[in-house]
């Protein structure tokens, strides 16, 4: 029998990114064959981001974007896998007939078994490995790869989806991430990220406290030239966590903490934690405890109830806190969460103001950061050519700068290859960028 062509397309975040992996992997396992152009494909899947409207709507446009190649008659089955999958199933159905299946989270090792059943294959299901992680299928790109360490989340923000998108906080075993992270840098990773909803959760709910600085101090062990954290909570930064950070030289001075907002009155009604007297507290106590540490931050902007001296409120403390990185989203009023219903909701005109606002200051501030590294020597992960400055000229990142949501280093003087490390002297800044010569 000629061997079934699968489409797969990964939508939204990171720990998406890790589950399309594990599709992949999971269906070349059982003989299917994956291929990059969806009009070669007899099976197309979709994997859906839920999280905010923006997203479902990403989702559903990709879906009937891609019904195209069903209708032409080169695709078999059109399937959706993933979040907006897993709590929007019948909608979906019934509002896009063009599709063939949806299946939610935490069953991608049983899609190859899925689809065989929808083409009508009686074909057995291969044994399932006892963590479907390591069916992941990877292959070093640009020398960077994410590793999940735990899936779900216990927070309840009152603004959010994901606890039913994705269930209770799940952390995985630490000798299963250490047994993923030893077949990655086998694979050529040198930078490893570890993403959850919560890594500062890690561990909680198998030993009653969080484990995240020891399994940090493993995986630090291990022969990675870059170790990076991602999705760490204020609350939960620990001197412990930021001791074993300064202790290993390839883990990453870099932090993601996402506060969300400043106003104790604001995150209050979000149900997060804080205020931003904690805050600054807890971000000096990081720059004093691990100096020259780069700071990322996501904040929200137009949540039911947020007034000028709300926002005036979190402008002064960003100007307070002055973070390396930040990203900012307006609020969406996400059906079947608790912030949906709340007086007070702000117009989308005002929403759009504050988030240019917040937007204009953030580049102000990195901008400031990265004149800081000029004259400086960086080690620098290559990414690959970045022709559209012109000949000669590459990509790449330090270890100051995350994957796919901060600026990058450009750089010529030589040619590198992507995923190595090279030296590079930072001869220039702007808002969002470095450049300089190779070494």
């Amino acid at each position: 029998m000629k061997p079934v062509t699968v489409y797969l397309l990964s939508l939204g975040c990171s720990k998406n990114l890790v589950d399309s992996q594990v599709i992949s992997g999971a269906l070349r396992r059982d003989d299917f064959v994956i291929t990059d152009d969806p009009a070669a494909a007899q099976v197309i899947i979709v994997n859906t981001c839920g999280f905010i409207e923006a997203a479902q709507e990403e989702s559903i446009a990709a879906i009937l974007e891609l019904a195209r190649y069903k209708r032409e008659g080169c695709c078999r089955l059109l399937l959706a896998v993933g979040c907006m999958a897993e709590k929007f199933a019948g909608e979906m159905r019934e509002s896009m007939p063009e599709l063939d299946g949806c299946l939610g989270v935490g069953q991608y090792e049983r899609v190859p078994e899925w689809v065989g059943r929808l083409l009508g294959q009686e074909a057995a299901p291969a044994g399932l490995p006892g963590d479907s992680y390591l069916l992941r299928d990877f292959t070093a790109h640009q020398g960077s790869a994410y590793l999940k360490i735990a899936e779900g989340c216990d927070n309840h923000c009152s603004y959010c989806l994901i606890p039913q998108l994705r269930g209770p906080y799940r952390s995985r075993p630490p000798e299963r991430i250490l047994a993923e992270a030893e077949r990655l840098a086998a694979a050529g990773v040198r930078e490893l990220v570890l993403i959850a909803q919560d890594t500062t959760c890690y561990g909680l709910d198998l030993y009653g406290s969080a484990r995240l600085p020891d399994l940090l101090d493993q995986v630090a062990k291990l022969p990675f030239a870059m170790i990076r954290l991602l999705y760490a909570y204020p609350d939960r930064i620990s001197d412990r966590l930021l001791q074993v950070m300064t202790a290993h030289g390839n883990i990453c001075r870099y932090l993601d903490i996402p506060i969300q907002h400043a106003s104790g009155r604001i995150l209050q009604a979000m149900n997060r934690p804080g205020d931003s007297r904690a805050l600054l507290e807890k971000i000096a106590r990081i720059r004093r405890l691990a100096p020259d540490i780069a700071l990322r931050t996501t904040v929200m902007v137009g949540f039911p109830g947020e007034t000028e001296e709300d926002f005036s409120h979190l402008l002064h403390f960003l100007e307070e806190a002055r973070f390396a990185w930040l990203g900012a989203f307006p609020y969406y009023r996400e059906a079947d969460t608790p912030a949906a219903s709340l007086p007070d909701q702000v117009e989308e005109e005002t929403k759009q103001e504050r988030l240019d606002a917040v937007l204009r200051q953030a580049a102000r501030h990195t901008g400031q950061a990265l004149a800081r590294y000029v004259g400086r020597t960086l080690t620098v992960l290559a990414e690959g050519p970045a022709s559209e400055l012109g000949p000669g000229w590459q990509a790449g990142r330090s270890e100051y700068q995350a994957p796919e949501v901060d600026g990058c280093v450009y750089f010529r003087g030589g040619e590198v290859q992507p995923g190595s490390l090279c030296r590079v002297r930072i001869t220039g800044s702007d808002h969002y960028d470095l450049s300089g010569e190779l070494l």
